[in-house]
């Protein structure tokens, strides 16, 4: 793999993850959501395996997955105001931590390496969530899609973080799974590394993300950082 900027990974004093796909699970309440949408006008519910592969893209992904609506069509922003109500007021009934982060963040915490968390879910939603899952008191920052004036892949969300954590971009690692991820983190000038078991969407090729590494699990970060 190749980058312009090649951070010293033996100097990262802090670990930043995206959220959804990279520390949680939330694809199940988005999909619920999408089909609360279908079932309220008459449509059969869909596979939890069809929409899935596309919570990475947000609410857009999930209207077009579950009622064909692009962002060009006339009802598309009354429709997604709707989804976002519909996922507002459920985002906690089926969401979790994914099961093999868990021991990545205790480890981190043990050995006193600060994390935080940057992701394009607006602070409404990435707030509450956090918080109900208890990784709020935990990070060092939670930065999300509104928190600055640009959301990623503009590297500002990243910046911010490593300023709320009083640290230099440089001295950060970004863990996401999204090719927006890894822009951001090679704009901020930051080590990056794409997560691997998250919302790859369909025929993903991350391996032409320009990450710095690729992990298959989250306990193999610790592979390519020196913890203190």
């Amino acid at each position: 793999m190749t980058s312009v900027f090649r951070p010293d990974a033996m100097g990262i004093r802090a670990v930043l993850f995206d959220l959804d796909g990279t520390l949680i699970d939330s694809a199940p309440d988005l999909a619920g959501a999408a089909n609360e949408m279908r079932t309220v006008r008459g449509l059969e519910p869909l596979p939890y395996e069809r929409l899935r592969p596309m919570v990475g893209s947000g609410a857009r992904g999930m209207l077009a997955a579950s009622l064909q609506v692009a962002p060009d069509h006339a009802d598309y922003e009354a429709l997604r105001h709707e989804f976002l109500h519909r996922y507002e007021q459920r985002m906690l009934q089926e969401t979790f931590i994914f099961d093999a982060v868990q021991p990545l963040l205790d480890q981190l915490k043990q050995q006193r390496m600060p994390w935080g968390i940057v992701t394009n879910k607006a602070e409404r939603f990435a707030l509450p969530v956090t918080r109900g899952l208890g990784l709020f008191e935990c990070a060092g920052c939670v930065v999300g899609g509104d928190t600055t004036p640009h959301s990623k892949p503009h590297p500002e969300p990243l910046l911010e973080a490593a300023r709320r954590l009083n640290l230099a971009p440089e001295q950060c690692v970004y863990v996401g799974d999204d090719e927006r991820d890894m822009l951001a983190g090679h704009a901020a000038g930051m080590l990056t590394v794409a997560a691997a078991w998250g919302y790859l969407g369909h025929e993903a090729q991350v391996d032409r993300w320009g990450a710095h590494f690729i992990i298959e699990h989250p306990m193999d970060l610790l592979n390519y950082i020196q913890l203190p």
